[in-house]
């Protein structure tokens, strides 16, 4: 028997020192569904991004978070508020979402 509860595990990691990005209507890609996640990116008041996630994965924080830094660091970004709905994907898969949800960004959002 495991000593990881069941049910969904919220987790949340904020990065600061981005750039700042221009107002935008909420971006979502991906689909929750078996072994995936969904991604929906929304502008947020300040500067900092925000990233939550809600998963069926407990105990998988620290793989979390280096998923996160690795976002951020290809992605500094501000002002953003990232919410991530996952149901067992591969960090791999984290990433590309991640990755695809920036490019749905407007042109010159990230200027």
């Amino acid at each position: 028997m495991s000593d990881i509860p069941v049910g969904l595990e919220t987790l949340d990691f904020s990065f600061s020192g981005g750039r700042r990005v221009k107002p935008f209507e909420p971006v979502l890609v991906g689909v929750v569904g078996s072994g995936n996640l969904e991604v929906m990116l929304e502008a947020a008041g300040g500067d900092d991004c925000a990233v939550r996630v809600e998963t069926s994965a407990r105990g998988f924080g620290p793989i979390w978070q280096a998923v996160a830094d690795d976002f951020f660091a290809r992605h500094p970004i501000g002002g953003v508020r990232v919410s991530i709905n996952d149901m067992g994907a591969t960090p791999a898969v984290v990433s590309l979402r991640l990755d695809q949800a920036v490019a749905e960004l407007p042109e010159g959002a990230c200027a």
